[in-house]
């Protein structure tokens, strides 16, 4: 099987998957809203039908195409990060402003602004190395992001941005003074903001307010308890049943163990270890530096970063984030990014593999 079939078809069993557990953990939560069990579910075969014809269109332009529009497509993301803000345009849910909506579709601009924002230093950083363009290019984005406020999508931005600058020969002594300056600017925000301060402090003493702040995290634990070895089974779960907070969206990975259990997590995380390992066969047929290195490297780490921050904010290893999971969690914004990103990793596969001759011997 050649590796651009076998990238396909690990990325439609962690859609497929994806879609048996967003049912799973949407069931009752639907339900109880709209009387139809499969509401979220059929929602998100919606879009995941939308996804993967953007992943098939996407394996068919050229890639130059994608570095030509990079400029207007980060542009556009940061006037959509705007339009959070104005009224009658973004919407305002459970106190963030994270959400468009424009004829009855409902998207979130922050995944747009992932997608741009890779193609767009991958593009820049062939050619600019100058640290304080560098720092405002990312600097815009992640402001617009800290007031929606969206801390989670912030810290993927912002380590996808040094992670490619230092991947495309960003000096490292830059690179540190930085990071020591983010991470008091982060602290700061923390400390500024209520609801982040409060899911610190859970994090660090879970057991303080069981049932105000420190309910998402407690009940997440009972969750993944519940699972054992190998579950209680699919459709078993009974943090479900509104105990957890957006079970089908950042939570979903508890649902997922309490049913699976750790046996059946290793199994999904395994298959996540097998794309990210299939995206990294195809970097290795790019010229190190060249757009198509930087864009591929800087796609897999997107899809890296919130596979890991999701995973250890679910088993409490760092506070909560509300970074989706990819592939899995419900939401048409991130699965359709994800698949898009997935196509134009099998497009740069495609448009730099070296042409093999294959040179039979002559026979005399």
């Amino acid at each position: 099987m050649s590796l651009t079939w076998r990238f396909l078809g690990i990325t439609a069993l962690l859609v497929i998957v994806g879609l048996v557990f967003v049912f799973e953990a949407s069931v009752a939560e639907a339900f109880n809203m709209v009387g139809d069990p499969y509401f979220f579910l059929k929602q998100q075969v919606v879009r995941a039908g939308i996804g993967v014809v953007a992943l098939a269109i996407a394996t068919q332009v050229p890639l130059k195409w994608w570095r030509t529009i990079s400029p207007i497509a980060f542009g556009l993301s940061v006037v959509l990060l705007l339009a959070v803000f104005v009224p009658g345009i973004g919407l305002d849910l459970n106190g963030a402003r994270r959400w468009i909506s424009l004829g009855g579709a409902v998207f979130q601009p922050v995944e747009f602004m992932k997608l741009s924002l890779i193609m767009f230093f991958a593009t820049w950083l062939t050619q600019h190395r100058r640290v304080l363009p560098w720092l405002f290019l990312t600097g815009v984005p992640a402001a617009l992001v800290i007031l929606q406020p969206d801390l989670g999508s912030l810290l993927v931005l912002v380590g996808i941005s040094f992670a490619l600058y230092f991947v495309a020969g960003g000096q490292l002594k830059y690179i540190m003074g930085i990071v020591a300056a983010g991470l008091v600017l982060v602290s700061l925000a923390i400390i500024a903001s209520p609801y982040r301060l409060a899911r610190v402090t859970t994090y660090l003493n879970p057991e303080s307010d069981p049932l105000g702040a420190g309910f998402h995290i407690r009940q997440i634990t009972l969750a993944l308890g519940n699972g054992h070895w190998f579950g209680q089974g699919l459709g078993n779960s009974r943090q479900k049943y509104a105990y957890i907070p957006e079970a089908s969206t950042d939570s979903i990975f508890a649902i997922i163990a309490e049913e699976v259990g750790f046996i059946g997590s290793l199994a999904l995380i395994s298959l996540f270890g097998l794309y990210l390992a299939t995206g990294v066969r195809i970097i290795k047929g790019t010229e190190p530096g060249s757009f198509e290195y930087l864009l591929a490297v800087g796609l897999l780490l997107w899809i890296a970063f919130q596979t890991v921050l999701n995973l250890a904010a679910v088993v409490a290893l760092v506070p909560l984030t509300g970074v989706p999971l990819p592939f899995f969690s419900y939401g048409g914004s991130s699965l359709v990014m994800v698949l898009l990103a997935t196509g134009i990793l099998i497009a740069i596969r495609r448009q730099t593999l070296p042409a093999t001759k294959s040179a039979k011997p002559s026979k005399k």
